[in-house]
């Protein structure tokens, strides 16, 4: 969206303050950063690697005088709650926390950022994809934006705080959990149910520097067509394939994403070209390698992505699209009689979540970035989700997300601006001063 009214008259008094105070630590906010990426903190379901990472920032913690809590986030399997992921391996994954205890006369702000990353892939990468390397003002490297960046400039908030001896009105807490990629939340939920439940939490996903109010849903289905008989493939039968079929069932995804382009936005949304994508992250039948016999397949799939608005019922419309899915199919000669299987990736989906812009916490915050910044920060919301939802709507915590700017997001050569890191360590400094008390 445009800027929000919400626009402040005057920036908040802390933010040159909270400029001076990370200055000290820039070189150390760096060199974390560089550490952290060059650690595989890689989780594949139903594993996950980020445990070697929260050692190494547990480590800078110490330096600093700040003794994390590590724990094992096995628990959250026998939580009960319906976002504990039952296709997950918790064991031995831990999260970090660290705290700097408020005098008590202040609210409580909780900083949430993920340590797991996506696997490097398969592309081609200029440097090793665990090299850290900086160019040009960029630090490059897996997770380098999403998120090790945001999680440096985090926990470098409550390290300077801590070197200058000052103690906040209210407590303050950041957090480094696992588990959030592949629509994960299980290191956010254990977190939340063994606490702290605070006043306000920031998450520093991707924004590039601007403030994120509020966050998609989505949902993962793998659409299965099976036809055909291995056991007479050589016959004089008609080898029946579901590869060609596929193509019809694309044009259906099609036309959904064309409804979808046309449902209520809300303020939030307005600005969006595509407000809820319908988008095809896989298509598959035959594999083309040399190692696969040459045969017509037998079976043919496609990944289907929906996100959602904040304010959508979520299952409500996944039943609508299920609905659609089977007259479709009643529709079609081949689908018809090789019905098409539904399987979601996850459940319960993901759902948005939204903070309002004139919440108390939403004001501070737009005060303190402009008070860093200079400038106002535009005042958005993002094209994806993540696992602000659990701390919003599960646990009701104000939740908005603001972080450094960056790209190659699970693609290669991912990369982080540095400069945009140790901003987003001032931002965020300079709202714990305001909504905490200095």
């Amino acid at each position: 969206m445009a800027h929000s009214p919400l626009q402040p008259h005057s920036s908040t008094p802390h933010g040159q303050k909270a400029k001076e105070l990370v200055a000290p630590l820039e070189a150390d906010i760096v060199r974390l950063l560089s550490e952290l990426v060059r650690t595989d903190t890689v989780a594949t379901p139903p594993h996950g690697n980020e445990t070697a990472g929260q050692a190494v920032l547990g480590e800078f913690l110490r330096a600093y005088g700040i003794v994390p809590d590590i724990y094992d986030t096995a628990f959250v399997s026998h939580s009960g709650h319906p976002y504990a992921r039952s296709d997950r391996d918790y064991s031995g994954r831990r999260n970090l926390l660290a705290a700097l205890p408020g005098s008590g006369r202040g609210r409580s702000l909780l900083f949430n950022g993920h340590m797991d990353t996506v696997p490097a892939g398969h592309g081609t990468w200029t440097d090793s994809p665990w090299s850290g390397a900086v160019r040009g003002g960029r630090l490059f490297g897996r997770g380098s934006i999403d998120m090790k960046g945001g999680i440096a400039a985090q926990f470098a908030v409550l390290c300077a705080l801590r070197k200058e001896g000052i103690r906040p009105g209210g407590d303050v807490f950041a957090e480094s959990v696992v588990d959030e990629e592949w629509a994960g939340g299980g290191g956010t939920l254990a977190a939340r149910l063994r606490g702290p439940v605070t006043d306000a939490c920031a998450i520093p996903e991707i924004t590039n520097r601007e403030v994120a109010l509020a966050t998609r849903g989505g949902a993962i289905i793998d659409l299965i067509a099976e036809a055909g008989d291995p056991a007479h493939y050589f016959s004089n039968e008609e080898v029946v394939s579901p590869a060609i079929a596929v193509g019809r069932l694309l044009g259906w995804i099609d036309s959904w994403a064309a409804r979808r382009r046309q449902i209520p936005r809300g303020g939030t949304y307005r600005d969006f070209t595509e407000p809820a994508p319908v988008q095809v992250l896989a298509i598959e039948a035959n594999r083309m390698d040399s190692s696969e016999p040459h045969h017509v397949p037998l079976t043919a799939g496609v990944r289907m992505y929906f996100q959602f608005l904040p304010h959508e019922d979520v299952p409500a419309v996944l039943a609508q699209v299920r609905g659609s899915l089977d007259e479709f199919c009643d529709g079609d000669p081949f689908f018809r009689e090789h019905r098409v299987a539904w399987r979601p990736l996850f459940d319960p989906p993901l759902l948005g979540h939204e903070i309002s812009a004139e919440h108390p916490w939403s004001r501070c915050f737009v005060r303190a970035a402009a008070g860093v910044l200079g400038v106002p920060p535009k005042v958005t919301a993002t094209p994806y989700p993540c696992d602000a939802f659990l701390i919003h709507r599960e646990f009701g915590i104000p939740t908005l997300l603001f972080g450094p700017a960056g790209g190659g997001a699970h693609n290669p050569d991912e990369y982080v601006e540095v400069a945009s890191v140790l901003d987003t360590a001032a931002v965020y400094l300079a709202a714990a001063l305001d909504w905490c008390g200095a």
